[in-house]
């Protein structure tokens, strides 16, 4: 014991012993500041993610913001544990061996889910699509149900629920971003007065816009799209809310299609999109 006295309070051993300390202090104090940056960087994406135009459901964010939260808490604290150790002397390198050759056997047992869930959290992070939007991945179109880590569920407009792996999705197109357009195509024989169907139209189209809320600008009459022999082509189109142009679409082939009955023109055919 009195050896062990004497050896402590060497000056050289209170001086090793007090650089430790102040090592391991230093590197406490860098976690925390490390963890506080994080945390402040996730916030200000969520943030910055709530006042998109994309809609999200907030209590699936919510998780997905806690659940980075911890493991950005978790890995900081890990390596500070690890850091910690090694200045009072622990030898990291057979638990780091051991563990290398663990992680190893995992990430090849699990290379796809490793790459389900990093590409979950880049279509969250990057706002590429949210939930009750209709958009298409490869062959599936519909309406997106739920986006989770691992599979984004999208249902289409007939029922079926299509279940895909976030790892193979390549190319997205969301539908619901911005105002959509519906375009109607009037086609009536040539022989018909080109002005009256045309004021008709304007007439009919401005009436429209006042029975859907949809419609988002005034629709214009852009005029005759195509002439043929026998007849010709009077193309129609109207700015409409995302995803709404099919419903505005159909209003508009009804109420054309009453007003030239009304004024005994003949419709030889309507169609749209």
């Amino acid at each position: 014991m009195q050896w062990i006295s004497e050896h402590i309070t060497k000056p050289e051993m209170l001086a090793s012993i007090f650089w430790i300390i102040v090592k391991i202090i230093l590197i406490y104090i860098v976690a925390k500041i490390c963890i506080h940056i994080a945390n402040k960087t996730i916030n200000h994406m969520m943030l910055a993610r709530d006042k998109s135009p994309l809609k999200f459901d907030r209590r699936r964010s919510n998780t997905i913001g806690s659940l980075v939260h911890n493991l950005i808490t978790y890995t900081i604290n890990l390596i500070c544990i690890m850091l910690i150790l090694g200045q009072v002397g622990l030898n990291l390198g057979p638990l780091l061996a051991g563990a290398g050759v663990v992680g190893l056997a995992i990430g090849f047992g699990a290379q796809s889910l490793v790459k389900d869930v990093i590409t979950g959290f880049f279509i969250i992070f990057e706002d590429q699509f949210g939930v009750g939007d209709v958009i298409q991945i490869d062959a599936f179109k519909g309406t997106v149900e739920e986006i989770g880590i691992r599979v984004t569920r999208i249902k289409s407009w007939t029922g079926e629920v299509h279940i895909i792996p976030n790892g193979n999705i390549k190319q997205v197109t969301n539908f619901s971003t911005y105002n959509s357009l519906a375009v109607v195509d009037v086609t009536v024989p040539s022989h018909l007065d080109i002005d009256q169907a045309t004021q008709i139209l304007k007439d009919t189209v401005r009436h429209v816009q006042t029975l859907t809320d949809n419609i988002v600008k005034e629709p214009e009459v852009l005029g005759v799209q195509v002439v043929g022999t026998t007849d010709l082509k009077i193309r129609v189109i109207a700015e409409c809310k995302p995803t709404t142009q099919f419903n505005v679409t159909r209003l508009l082939n009804i109420e054309i299609k009453k007003q030239f009955d009304m004024s005994q023109i003949e419709v030889i055919n309507l169609g749209g999109s």
